[in-house]
């Protein structure tokens, strides 16, 4: 599919409005003439979308071309559409205000992970921590979730603590959440590591010499 932009010389009297799906016949400042089903039309800048013919005569392709009515030197309409567009669907504004809130939160994690003074895998951990639990911080160089459950350095499991009871529920459930994290880290490296593979020695073809 290609996409081209014409457009140089003004024009006056264009159209306000054309419907989709009608065949528009434009003739550019290059004396092109471009004959296109209308797939859109921007009044405010004057952009028309046309759906023309491939140029390689390929019936499952179309070349898609943008022209600026104000700056083409003649425009004319030579089949008028009936269609009717069905109405757009209404935005669910919630939904998407949400997206944004939780994109924007993710942004803050990621951007709090980076600048903490610790190793990639510390922030890798931090940041599969917060895919679950939003409530964890920095504190130095120890990832601190619910305000309580402590994760120190090398960040194992054995190094999971907290304020409380260590049999706490909360406790047990970062413990795992981090055994899971150290377990799928180790496989990963495992996979990635290139496998080498020793050629053995090549047997002896000559005979030895016979002592005299």
């Amino acid at each position: 599919m290609a996409i081209n932009f014409y457009g140089k010389h003004k024009m006056a009297g264009v159209n306000e409005c054309f419907s989709i799906g009608s065949v528009v016949m434009c003739t550019n400042c290059f004396d092109e003439e471009i004959e296109g089903e209308v797939l859109g039309f921007e009044p405010t800048t004057k952009m028309l979308i046309l759906k023309c013919p491939s140029t390689n005569n390929n019936p499952l392709l179309n070349n898609i071309n943008i022209v600026n009515l104000a700056f083409a030197k003649d425009v004319q309409v030579k089949k008028e559409s009936s269609f009717n567009p069905p109405p757009l669907p209404s935005l669910n504004l919630n939904r998407l205000n949400n997206r944004i809130k939780t994109q924007i939160q993710d942004k803050k994690r990621q951007i709090s992970a980076m600048s903490a003074n610790v190793s990639p895998e510390a922030q890798k951990l931090y940041l599969t921590i917060t895919k679950t639990i939003p409530e964890v911080t920095w504190q130095g160089q120890n990832i601190v979730v619910y305000d309580q459950v402590i994760i120190s350095p090398p960040y194992k499991a054995d190094n999971v603590k907290g304020t409380g009871n260590q049999e706490d529920k909360a406790i047990l459930y970062i413990k795992n959440i981090v055994e899971k994290f150290v377990k799928d880290t180790a496989s990963q490296q495992v996979s990635s590591t290139p496998t080498t593979h020793r050629s053995k020695p090549a047997a002896a073809t000559a005979a030895a010499p016979q002592p005299q």
